[in-house]
C-alpha cells in the first residue's frame, strides 16, 4: 500500500514543472542547462524544483566538471507504482464488499 514517504512523492508530482522534469529526466540524464533549455524555467526556479526532487529522493546528481548532471531514480518511481497497483487490486476486490449501515 502507499506509505507517508509516497505521498511526499505524489505531492512532489503534483507540480507541473517537476513533472516535466521528471518526464524528460524519463529518457536522459540531463544537466540543469539542458534543463532550462527545455522547460524554459529560470535557472534559480529550476535549480529550487530540483532540490524539492532530490529532498523527496526522486533525482540524484552526478557533477561532470562544471556541471551538474540530474538523474531520475527508477527504483523510487517503481515502488510508488506498485504501491498504487496493490490500491488498484485493493479496490477491485472492495467494490464487491459492501459494508451494511447500521
Amino acid at each position: 500500500m502507499l506509505t507517508s514517504v509516497d505521498a511526499d512523492v505524489i505531492r512532489v508530482l503534483g507540480d507541473p514543472l517537476r513533472l516535466r522534469i521528471v518526464t524528460l529526466l524519463a529518457r536522459e540524464t540531463l544537466c540543469t542547462t539542458h534543463l532550462v533549455e527545455e522547460t524554459g524555467a529560470r535557472q534559480t526556479n529550476l535549480s529550487n524544483h530540483m532540490k524539492v526532487l532530490r529532498e523527496a529522493g526522486l533525482v540524484e546528481t552526478e557533477p561532470c566538471g562544471r556541471f551538474t548532471y540530474y538523474k531520475l531514480k527508477p527504483e523510487v518511481l517503481a515502488a510508488l507504482s506498485e504501491g498504487f497497483a496493490q490500491l488498484a487490486a485493493s479496490a477491485a476486490v472492495a467494490g464487491q464488499n459492501k459494508r451494511a449501515c447500521p
